[in-house]
């Protein structure tokens, strides 16, 4: 059976044995947890322009009317990954239900059909 995607978390499973694929497969998966599977906190999502320094980790939710790297990425979850010579940003398309802190705003957001919630300060 050829890998398969779990709807709700964007993992990858179902391989069989000695099939290809599985190595790339399982770390993509354990990528995505780490970025996106706990706590997810943002330092912001009113900027649109990625920061010139970003540190190992920075995640941001990208508002409307984002550029540069960011560029139609609007509503996404955005991670600075750091690499050799550069590093990138990871990014996510976020599921019904994810929640996240907004660091700048003291609240926490919901993502609902409609996008980001206005959020309920904490």
């Amino acid at each position: 059976m050829a890998a398969q995607t779990e709807p709700r978390s964007g993992l990858f499973f179902g391989w069989n044995f000695g099939e290809t694929g599985w190595n790339s497969g399982m770390d993509a998966n354990l990528q995505r947890l780490g970025r996106f599977g706990f706590h997810l906190s943002a330092k912001s999502r009113a900027v649109a322009t990625p920061p010139a320094s970003p540190a190992a980790g920075d995640t941001y939710i990208v508002p409307a009317g984002a550029t540069d790297a960011w560029a139609g990425l609007e509503g996404r979850v955005v991670v600075w990954v750091p690499g050799t010579p550069a590093g990138a940003w990871a990014n996510a398309t976020p599921r019904l239900g994810w929640v996240a802190y907004v660091e700048d705003e003291e609240v926490l957001t919901a993502y609902k059909a409609a996008g980001w919630s206005a959020g309920v300060a904490i």
